[in-house]
């Protein structure tokens, strides 16, 4: 496959600002369709180019859905014989979860989640500074994405409606699975939740606690949070490294600025290394934020037989997690995830 015909389905914030751009941006890449109803933005966005409304024909077909459609659209392309790349969540539970990725096994197609945090700025320093071994033995770890969104946008499918995925569901997708990518499957999970908000109608706050052996792992988030408060505080014997700031790509997206500008993903906010000999911290600067590399790794599986960068049974993974931690709100105790 030395040219891949794309489709994407749906063009809403994760279609048009994110999946269209980047797909776009892969050489190998061809997009051939978009299948949505906002046909004039398409238009608008894409002058001069015909595009198909039908995923028929396409090689890879990329989900950029409602939650609750990721399943049925997931499994008609799989199906059809179609390489596919879900948005996060992967599913809306583990059940189908597996599902999916048992029929991409039967069907031999790629089947991926696009979990673009991986590529964020302030992750891929963080993976530095462990791979670089100059915290020692991490012994905790804290992961958080606050927000200040005091009013609540009422009608979308993900806030403001109560039959919508949980805020654990949707940000807790990104930080469980860097949790899992640093340190493994969790033995249990321990989840609270509240709604911080006057006029909100689901959860919009929640604090997750992943129980391992040897380091105390704690994930937040909340959607009514003024201040600065740290992305990463990662503590470990020899030294600590603190992260604020969250990656900009998605707000140099949203302003506009194309991804071939040398600005882009540039994060001008260092984390901060303090050795314990010295007890001095330290900036260093993160490395630039590439969502793109996601859609790179894909091409790569695709042309080259490379590795699927998310694949099925790290999804499946994932979902135990999230599920794991939504039982323990009910049980009011740690819960085992689910092989």
């Amino acid at each position: 496959m030395n040219r891949i015909r794309v489709a994407l389905v749906g063009y809403g914030l994760g279609g048009k600002v994110f999946h269209a751009p980047l797909i776009a941006s892969i050489p190998e890449f061809e997009l051939t369709a978009i299948v949505s109803s906002r046909r004039e933005q398409i238009a608008a966005d894409f002058p001069g180019r015909v595009m198909g409304d039908r995923t028929e024909g396409a090689d890879l077909v990329v989900i950029s859905t409602p939650d609750a459609t990721h399943y049925p659209l997931a499994a008609a392309a799989l199906e059809a014989g179609q390489h596919v790349v879900v948005d996060k969540p992967f599913t809306l539970n583990l059940d189908e979860a597996k599902r999916l990725a048992r029929l991409a096994e039967e069907q031999g197609r790629l089947l991926s989640v696009y979990q673009n945090r991986r590529w964020d700025s302030d992750f891929l320093g963080l993976q530095e500074i462990v791979a670089s071994g100059r915290l020692g033995q991490i012994t905790q770890f804290e992961s958080r994405i606050d927000r200040y969104r005091p009013e609540v946008r009422q009608g979308t499918w993900r806030e403001g409606n109560p039959d919508a995925p949980a805020f654990w569901f949707d940000l807790g997708a990104h930080l469980a699975d860097q949790a899992i990518e640093l340190f493994g499957v969790p033995e249990a999970v321990s989840l609270f939740t509240a709604t911080v908000r006057p006029t909100a109608s689901v959860e919009d706050w929640f604090h997750a606690i992943l129980h391992y052996p040897k380091v105390c792992v704690s994930l937040h988030a909340s959607a009514l949070v003024p201040g600065d408060t740290p992305r990463f505080a990662v503590h470990g014997i020899e030294g600590s490294w603190i992260k604020y700031g969250a990656d900009v790509q998605e707000d140099q997206a949203k302003a506009g600025m194309l991804r071939s500008d040398a600005a882009f993903g540039v994060d001008p906010r260092p984390g901060f290394f303090t050795p314990s000999s010295t007890r001095v911290a330290e900036p260093i600067p993160v490395p630039t934020g590439d969502h793109a590399g996601y859609y790179r790794a894909v091409r790569d599986a695709l042309v080259h037989g490379a590795a699927n960068p998310v694949p099925p049974s790290r999804a499946v993974t994932n979902m135990a997690v999230l599920e794991a931690g939504a039982r323990s709100l009910v049980t009011g105790r740690p819960e085992i995830p689910e092989n």
